[in-house]
């Protein structure tokens, strides 16, 4: 019996970088994805690095902290060259490196694996091991940036809400509710991601079988119903947590006003 050739459909992997018999743009999207985090990536570290040290514009105004430098430690002790953000902004950047959802994002942005459903790969990712070797196993630990996330996280709760006493009045100010959105746009990220949820209901062979397992069943069910928007939360975090540092830096430089009334 003569065994059929193999017929490979148009379109995969095999056939080459932008191979495929879509007719939409299917370019778009990792296109956008590709722009805005790169943007977001080059804007942080440009606010952390270079901002106050090449144009003396500081990172803390009239009790507003920009996030990229929460909890503010060691200040008094660094030298003048050196940014405090360094020490903290690792954290959030290694937890959305490694993300689930911004690993997808980028794959297929930056390196083409895929490009898109149905989108040829480059040839060169037949030998391609991904996460499987270095440096792209290090995307394993990304449980642990998950802990250490929400120490910066705690702070920046408790800089928003102080945010919102100054000079010993409490103050409504546009800073105080950007940072206060901030930070809940930011929780909404932390909780509903994927390694959260499994450690909340992961290795669970009964939900129903203790009182524990059935707490656990229900934590597992509200960090569910946040998962299924995890994209979204990733998104509007980043924006959010950039548009506060620019807010706080525009507000520290003169060039805006923060609109707010004491009680």
């Amino acid at each position: 019996m003569t065994a059929t050739p193999t017929t490979r459909p148009q379109g995969t992997a095999r056939q080459g970088l932008g191979a495929t018999s879509r007719r939409d743009a299917w370019w778009l999207v990792p296109g956008v994805i590709a722009a805005g985090f790169g943007s977001f990536i080059a804007y942080s570290l440009f606010s952390a690095l270079l901002w106050e040290p090449f144009f003396h514009v500081p990172y803390e105004v009239d009790g507003y902290l920009s996030p990229f430098f929460s909890p503010l430690i060691f200040k008094d002790a660094l030298p003048a060259w050196f940014s405090p953000a360094i020490l903290i902004l690792w954290i959030p950047l290694g937890f959305r490196t490694t993300c689930y959802y911004y690993r997808k994002a980028y794959y297929r942005s930056y390196f083409a694996d895929p490009p898109a459903c149905a989108v040829g790969e480059p040839r060169i990712h037949r030998r391609y091991a991904m996460e499987r070797a270095f440096p792209f196993i290090l995307q394993n630990v990304h449980r642990y940036f998950l802990y250490l996330a929400f120490i910066p996280l705690f702070f920046l709760w408790v800089d928003a809400l102080a945010s919102f006493v100054n000079t010993g009045q409490i103050r409504i100010g546009l800073g105080g509710v950007l940072l206060l959105v901030n930070a809940a746009l930011l929780s909404g990220y932390s909780l509903s991601c994927h390694s959260l949820r499994h450690l909340a209901g992961g290795k669970l062979d009964c939900f129903s079988c203790s009182a524990a397992a059935r707490t656990r069943y229900r934590i597992w069910q509200r960090l569910t119903g946040l998962n299924a928007s995890h994209m979204q939360w990733a998104w509007v975090s980043l924006i959010s947590v950039g548009l506060a540092d620019l807010y706080v830096r525009l507000l520290a430089a003169g060039v805006i006003v923060d609109p707010a009334f004491k009680l």
